[in-house]
């Protein structure tokens, strides 16, 4: 696989990617090599954040109510705000990267099932907040 892009303000626009057979032999593989440097990337460099669901974190990183009541009024954010969605970035460069690893394909795994759905709820970020992957 080969990307061209140009640099940003470029006067002449020119896009290619080049596409070989063998790319989409494993392509959930082929896509990770590119995603998981991007994400990295992004979460160093990120200069903003989406609104990140309560449902998508863990306990102590929830927003209150009153927090939430807050955001819709004036457009404040909770001292979690941004922890929120370093949490997700974690966890979609989590679900990446196990495709990288070489535990992804071992049966060394001691509980497979939790790594697994570790694993799944990092994509199924990825979709959701595919739009929040900015800077």
């Amino acid at each position: 696989m080969k990307i061209h892009l140009n640099k940003p303000g470029s006067k002449k626009e020119i896009h290619r990617v080049k596409i070989d057979k063998f790319d989409t032999w494993n392509m959930d593989v082929t896509l990770a090599y590119i995603i998981v440097p991007m994400l990295k990337q992004l979460k160093e460099v990120k200069h903003g954040a989406p609104f990140v669901d309560n449902e998508d974190v863990s306990d102590e990183l929830r927003a209150s109510d009153e927090d939430l009541h807050t955001y819709s009024k004036n457009g404040e954010t909770d001292e979690h705000y941004f922890d929120r969605w370093n949490y997700v970035m974690d966890e979609m460069i989590f679900a990446f990267q196990s495709k990288l690893d070489e535990q992804f394909f071992s049966d060394d795994i001691i509980n497979y099932d939790a790594y697994s759905d570790r694993i799944n709820n990092g994509f199924k970020l990825f979709g959701k907040y595919y739009n929040g992957l900015w800077d």
